[in-house]
């Protein structure tokens, strides 16, 4: 893979990015406190808003093409917001969180979402009503998520993804799976997009990989660990073969699910003909990443925004020798 394209205008690191499962976009949430729609087809931004008043942190598309919902980052108010990019109007606001949202989780198939802060709850919602409509207390930092299907969301803290059933939340998790004794704090819990596997990033560097149905793990790679007010962020391929992540050293890299080995990662110039990118130069916070849906590309975040595209060079050669 080689960057094809980089966006270089923020005036702060990217915190948050997601891609809409349909349409070909792609938001960003920066702590320069702007909201920014791509289209990532042709590579361009298509819009930019500022909050200023709310700050922003977690960003994630709704069902809707140019409606988001989002997290604030100015330590007094922690609700969270449902708005219209088109016209940038706030549509609703939902408030019941005492402390800062580290994890947002939308639904694919109807109109509801989870959200997990570190005041040590996660809270259910229906995008159509203001209040939550479900409560569960947690012993920890909680990393939260759907599955694709929208039946299963998953919550990790403490060592251990609690899995549930997305209509009989009430009655707890139907299973427990451990990460190993990694006790460290979680930060990303995902699903592959056949809902065959996860993965549990935490603190430590971690990225743990399971099988979702019967919790067995399949294997641990790890990284630099990373400060305590960042995150650790890992995405799977499409097709589920593959994780990248970033890493507590500032790089990406990519490791293949079947093997459990690394097969790539991308540091500072790292070939005479590549952009000095100014997040390759930190070593104190991991990049924000995001494998695009149905898609081989990826992107990542950090005071710069690159689109991550085969190398076809690379590619043509790697095809001859199979």
């Amino acid at each position: 893979m080689e960057i094809g394209m980089v966006f270089k205008d923020y005036s702060g690191r990217i915190s948050s990015m997601d891609f809409h499962r349909t349409s070909g976009y792609l938001v960003t949430a920066s702590e320069d406190e702007s909201i920014r729609l791509y289209d990532v087809s042709s590579a361009t931004c298509l819009k930019t808003i500022n909050s200023k008043k709310y700050g922003v942190d977690l960003v994630c598309f709704t069902s809707h093409p140019t409606t988001v919902i989002y997290s604030s980052k100015n330590g007094w108010d922690e609700s969270l917001r449902l708005l219209s990019l088109h016209d940038n109007k706030y549509l609703r606001y939902f408030k019941g969180h005492h402390d800062r949202v580290v994890s947002l989780s939308l639904n694919s198939r109807n109109e509801s979402f989870i959200s997990g802060s570190l005041d040590r709850t996660v809270l259910l919602w229906d995008q159509r009503a203001e209040k939550c409509q479900g409560l569960l207390r947690v012993q920890g930092r909680p990393a939260i998520s759907y599955d694709d299907q929208g039946l299963v969301f998953a919550i990790a803290f403490g060592g251990y993804i609690r899995m549930f059933d997305a209509r009989m939340y009430e009655k707890g998790p139907f299973e427990i799976f451990s990460v190993g004794g990694d006790v460290s704090d979680a930060n990303v819990v995902k699903f592959s997009n056949d809902g065959r596997l996860m993965l549990l990033t935490t603190m430590d560097g971690h990225i743990h990989v399971l099988d979702s149905f019967r919790g067995t793990h399949l294997s641990t790679y790890n990284v630099k660990p990373v400060p305590s007010n960042c995150t650790l962020e890992a995405s799977f391929s499409p097709e589920g073969m593959f994780v990248i992540s970033g890493s507590g050293d500032g790089r990406a890299y990519a490791w293949s699910v079947r093997s459990g080995k690394e097969v790539a990662s991308w540091m500072m110039n790292s070939e005479p003909s590549v952009i000095n990118w100014n997040w390759m130069n930190t070593d104190t916070e991991p990049p924000v990443i995001k494998w695009a849906p149905g898609s081989l590309m990826f992107v990542t975040g950090s005071t710069e925004l690159s689109f991550w595209i085969p190398d076809l060079s690379k590619l043509a050669a790697y095809v001859g020798r199979k």
